[in-house]
C-alpha cells in the first residue's frame, strides 16, 4: 500500500500540471467554439493533428529510451547528455526543412496562402521537442514539482495570449480603436493559436536553459544507436498511435463526399472531442507517474501482483469518469458554442474509446519492462491499418459518428491484443472477471439513466435519479475493487 500511496502521490503532482493545465486549456474551448465558426475551429484542429504526427517523429521515443538506459547505467548524466543533444540536432534539422519547404507544404494541405502555419509549427515542434527530455528529467528524478510548476507555467502563458489576442484585442480591433487596429490583424485570424503556442514554447525553453548547457557536439555514437535501436521501435509505434487518435481529423475533410460541410463537420467532431478528452486527463497524469515508478520496482518482490492492484484502481477511476460525464453530460456540453452541440452524440463513444485506449496503455507497460518494444510497434500497425481501413469505409457512410465509432473499435481491438500476447510474454496475475465488471455495470448505468430520463419529467426527480445512480455504482466499484485486491495479493504471496 506505500507503494500504491507513493504512486498517487506522484500522479496528484504531475496530475496539477496536467488536469489543472488541461482543465484552464477547456475554458479556451468555449472561447475558440464562440469566437471562430465551426469551420475556422477545423482549421485548428487541422493543424494540432498533423502537429502529432510531427511531434513523433521529432522525439523518436528518445524520452523512454532515457528512463530505459538511465537505470542501467551508473552514470545517467551522460546518458541524459547524449540524449538531449541528440534530440537538439535533429530537431533543428527537421524544423529546418518544414521551414525551407512551408510554401509548397501549406499549398498541398490547401492553405496556399497561410504558409507561415507551417513555419510557426515547426518552431513548436522543435522547441517541444527539446523540452521533452528535460521534462522527461524531471520525472526520471520525481521532481513532480517542478515538473507541474514548468508545465503550469507554459499553459498559462498559452492561455494568456490566447486570451489576450481573441478576447482582448479582438474586441477592441470590433470597437474600432487605433489600439485594436495595432495589436490585431483579422487576416491572422486562427494564426494566433499557433503564435500563443509557440511563444509558450519558447518560454519552456528559456525555463530549461540551464539544462540545455548540456547539449554537446562530442556524443556517444555507440550511446545513441543502442537508444535509437530501443527507441525507435517505439517511435513507429507512437506514429502507428496517432494514425489511430489523430488520423480521422487530419484526413476527415479528404473523406467527406460534401467538401463544402467538410470544415464545418471537422470543427464540431473537434469540438466535442475535447469535451470526450476528459477521460484521457487522468490516463496522460497517471501515465506520467507510472512509467517511473513500474521501472523502479519491476525487479521488487510482488512488482507484478502491485500492477494487478493498480490497474483496478485505473479501471475504476476511468469507469467513474466515463458515468460522472454521462450523467451530467448536458453540463459537459456548455463547455462548446451551441452551434457545435450537435454531436453530443459522439461523446459516449469517444469517451469509451479513450477508456480502452487508457487499458492499453497500461498494459503496453509488460513489452516496455521486459523491452521487447518490438511489440508494441506491431500492436500500433496492425491498430493504424484497422483504423485506415474503418475511416475509409465509416467517414463517407456516417460521418464524425463513423469516425468516433473507428476509433473505438481500434483501441478495442489494440487493447485484446496487449492483453493477450502480454499474458503470455509477460504475465501478470490482472483479474479480467473485475475488470470486465467494472466496465460492464458502467455502461449499463448510463443506458439505465437513459431509460429513465425518457420517463422522467420532473427535474428535481432526474437529478435524485442520478446521484442514486452515482452512489450505487461507487460502492459497487468499491467492493469489487477490495475484492479483487485482496484475491490478487493472496496470491502473489
Amino acid at each position: 500500500m506505500s507503494s500504491i500511496r507513493s504512486l498517487a502521490g506522484q500522479t496528484a503532482l504531475y496530475g496539477l500540471s496536467s488536469i489543472v493545465g488541461r482543465f484552464l486549456n477547456y475554458l479556451l474551448v468555449p472561447i475558440y467554439t464562440r469566437v471562430f465558426a465551426p469551420e475556422a475551429y477545423g482549421v485548428v484542429s487541422e493543424f494540432y493533428a498533423y502537429a502529432t504526427f510531427f511531434n513523433v517523429v521529432f522525439t523518436y521515443g528518445m524520452e523512454t529510451a532515457l528512463f530505459h538506459f538511465s537505470r542501467k547505467s551508473e552514470n545517467p548524466g551522460f546518458i541524459y547528455k547524449n540524449a538531449l543533444s541528440t534530440i537538439t540536432f535533429s530537431s533543428i534539422i527537421l524544423s529546418g526543412l518544414l521551414i525551407l519547404f512551408s510554401q509548397p507544404i501549406a499549398t498541398a494541405a490547401g492553405y496556399k496562402a497561410h504558409p507561415e502555419y507551417i513555419s510557426w509549427l515547426a518552431l513548436i515542434l522543435a522547441f517541444d521537442a527539446i523540452c521533452s527530455i528535460p521534462f522527461a528529467e524531471l520525472r526520471l528524478a520525481e521532481k513532480a514539482k517542478k515538473f507541474a510548476t514548468f508545465k503550469l507555467l507554459n499553459i498559462i502563458f498559452n492561455i494568456g495570449l490566447n486570451l489576450f489576442f481573441l478576447v482582448f484585442a479582438k474586441g477592441l480591433y470590433e470597437e474600432g480603436s487605433k489600439t485594436g487596429k495595432l495589436l490585431y490583424n483579422p487576416d491572422i485570424g486562427v494564426g494566433y493559436v499557433f503564435i500563443s503556442n509557440l511563444a509558450a514554447s519558447a518560454l519552456s525553453l528559456l525555463l530549461f536553459s540551464s539544462s540545455l548547457k548540456n547539449i554537446t557536439t562530442k556524443i556517444d555514437g555507440v550511446l545513441v544507436k543502442k537508444m535509437l535501436r530501443y527507441a525507435l521501435p517505439l517511435m513507429i509505434a507512437g506514429f502507428a498511435g496517432m494514425i489511430n487518435e489523430t488520423l480521422d481529423r487530419a484526413i476527415y475533410k479528404y473523406l467527406v463526399p460534401d467538401k463544402s460541410v467538410a470544415l464545418h463537420q471537422l470543427g464540431i467532431y473537434s469540438a466535442c472531442y475535447k469535451v470526450a478528452v476528459v477521460m484521457t486527463l487522468f490516463i496522460q497524469t497517471f501515465r506520467y507517474a507510472a512509467e517511473p515508478f513500474f521501472f523502479s520496482h519491476s525487479k521488487k518482490e510482488k512488482g507484478r501482483g502491485l500492477n494487478a492492484v493498480v490497474l483496478n484502481y485505473f479501471m475504476a477511476t476511468c469507469c467513474v469518469i466515463f458515468v460522472v460525464v454521462m450523467l451530467y453530460i448536458n453540463l459537459f456540453m456548455y463547455f462548446v458554442g451551441e452551434e457545435y452541440r450537435v454531436g453530443a452524440a459522439v461523446v459516449p463513444v469517444l469517451l469509451m474509446a479513450n477508456l480502452f485506449l487508457g487499458v492499453y496503455i497500461y498494459l503496453s507497460l509488460w513489452y516496455k519492462l521486459s523491452g521487447e518494444t518490438h511489440y508494441g510497434a506491431w500492436f500500433s500497425i496492425i491498430g493504424a491499418l484497422i483504423t485506415i481501413v474503418l475511416l475509409l469505409f465509416m467517414i463517407p457512410a456516417f460521418g464524425y459518428m463513423g469516425a468516433a465509432w473507428a476509433t473505438l473499435i481500434c483501441y478495442g481491438i489494440m487493447m485484446v491484443m496487449s492483453y493477450i500476447t502480454g499474458q503470455k510474454k509477460y504475465p501478470i496475475p490482472y483479474d479480467l472477471k473485475a475488470l470486465t465488471l467494472l466496465l460492464v455495470s458502467a455502461i449499463l448505468t448510463y443506458f439505465i439513466n437513459l431509460k429513465a430520463a425518457a420517463f422522467i419529467t420532473s427535474t428535481t426527480i432526474e437529478e435524485a435519479v442520478k446521484i442514486i445512480l452515482l452512489l450505487l455504482y461507487g460502492g459497487f466499484t468499491w467492493k469489487i475493487i477490495k475484492s479483487s485486491n485482496a484475491k490478487i495479493n493472496s496470491t502473489a504471496s
